[in-house]
């Protein structure tokens, strides 16, 4: 890759000369971390860089690649990335010099120069590792979109945990798939579909999962009323989408105020994803916080992992004896701030980030009735999310009376007209969920 010119920084490829600066500033900085030889790591990726990329000891490594952040001239930054035989891209290390971190965005153009590297390289993910210790380049990594997915103990020094990172470079769509609605389980209405669909996806990894076992479900739904934790009472939400049941989650409140979801099934990952999302609103006047147990799939994970979960326990054979349930968990109510969750379209979601759209329309679920001005609402679209403020809300009976009073243009920016916005909102919407209210939110970024 060429040299690349940001905010007066120039990054390119490491020169022979640059040596010195790069295994200076890898003795300073990865020594308090982690242990080892920290100059025979800098002259090994180093020369492997300047051999044209060539790893002759990695068992997975393509090519080892190093960029030189300057300044005036002057080094002031490296980042080191790995090309990996399975189509991901690790940075191993991103470091800027002390007298420059923090003033000039020197670290973003760095990384932003190995992501487009990564991926140009056709690459689906980059990854790295970070102490735990090292506050200042998780919360980096965080703020650029990386996620933890895990932590090691005494992982590279006694003492020092160390987090692992990744960031999917796939651009997805975000849903734009059938539209799905959370809404409450409804007996009379849902009570079939959702049997058969928890039946058919969980009896195979969760012995005693039968008929009774569903009807013991039903049973404490029924109980709901009753607000008693020993009383085991169920909460149920079903995923909707063009009137059929597509995903079931059962909740139950437990004494310390954690909430077990069992069941979560779901026919499709963008059922599973608006339960994972919606249900941390429907569900925080319950408790503090949900856990799962599940045997997941890859995607599961990836989506898990994405939205804030974290893996806590592993049980084999559980359940079952041929089977290994995993346990998943989230806080309701991190740092005393609840952050309200919203799946929204990527035509949307881009409109709202651009500025072209600042009308947001929902209709009267619970989840939407507890928005209030003020509140920060982060926007959900597949591996990307924003965080916007609402500025207020506005409440009509249909989307005709909420057209006569509101721009058209800043609610279906894509629109030709007021007629067809109306048709776009009613196709998403039909007649029975427009009698719950139309939700005007005004957001800003």
């Amino acid at each position: 890759m060429t040299e690349a010119l940001v905010n007066d920084i120039i990054v390119r490829p490491a020169r022979a000369d640059d040596f010195d600066f790069v295994a200076d500033l890898m003795i300073r900085a990865l020594t308090p971390f982690y242990d080892g030889d920290h100059y025979a790591h800098a002259r090994r990726i180093f020369d492997a860089h300047m051999a044209g990329g060539v790893d002759h000891v990695g068992q997975f490594s393509v090519g080892q690649h190093m960029f030189i952040a300057e300044s005036d001239g002057q080094p002031v930054g490296v980042i080191h990335v790995v090309n990996k035989k399975q189509g991901t891209v690790k940075i191993s290390p991103l470091i800027v010099d002390t007298a420059y971190r923090g003033k000039m965005g020197v670290g973003s153009v760095l990384l932003k120069h190995a992501e487009d590297f990564a991926r140009s390289l056709d690459a689906r993910q980059l990854y790295c590792t970070v102490a735990s210790s090292n506050q200042k380049a998780l919360q980096f990594f965080l703020r650029k979109g990386f996620l933890v997915t895990g932590t090691a103990r005494n992982h590279y020094k006694m003492g020092v945990d160390e987090h692992m990172l990744y960031k999917q470079l796939v651009d997805e769509a975000g849903f734009d798939s059938p539209n799905i609605s959370v809404v409450p389980f409804n007996e009379s209405q849902h009570a079939d579909s959702a049997r058969a669909l928890i039946l058919s996806q969980v009896s195979d990894d969760f012995e005693g999962v039968d008929d009774s076992w569903v009807d013991a479900l039903f049973a404490g739904y029924r109980r709901m009323e009753s607000g008693d934790v020993n009383n085991k009472f169920k909460i149920i939400f079903v995923a909707e989408c063009n009137g059929q049941v597509v995903g079931v989650a059962g909740a139950t409140p437990k004494k310390g105020q954690p909430i077990k979801l069992m069941p979560l099934v779901a026919k499709s990952e963008a059922a599973f994803e608006a339960l994972i999302i919606d249900l941390q609103g429907l569900l925080e006047d319950y408790g503090r916080k949900l856990y799962i147990h599940l045997v997941p799939e890859p995607w599961q994970v990836v989506c898990l992992q994405r939205h804030g979960w974290s893996l806590e326990g592993v049980f084999p054979g559980g359940y079952a004896p041929a089977s290994v349930v995993q346990q998943w968990g989230i806080s309701l109510n991190k740092e005393g701030v609840p952050m309200r969750k919203m799946r929204i379209k990527r035509p949307y979601y881009d409109a709202i980030m651009s500025g072209k759209k600042t009308l947001e329309v929902r209709v009267g679920y619970n989840s939407i009735k507890r928005l209030k001005a003020g509140e920060l609402l982060q926007l959900e679209t597949g591996h990307t999310s924003g965080v916007v403020r609402i500025k207020s809300i506005r409440i009509y009976r249909s989307f005709a009376d909420m057209l006569a009073a509101e721009p058209w243009q800043q609610i279906v920016p894509q629109a030709e007209s007021e007629r067809e916005a109306l048709r776009l909102l009613r196709k998403i919407y039909p007649g029975h969920k427009e009698n719950l209210g139309v939700h005007v939110i005004e957001v800003q970024k």
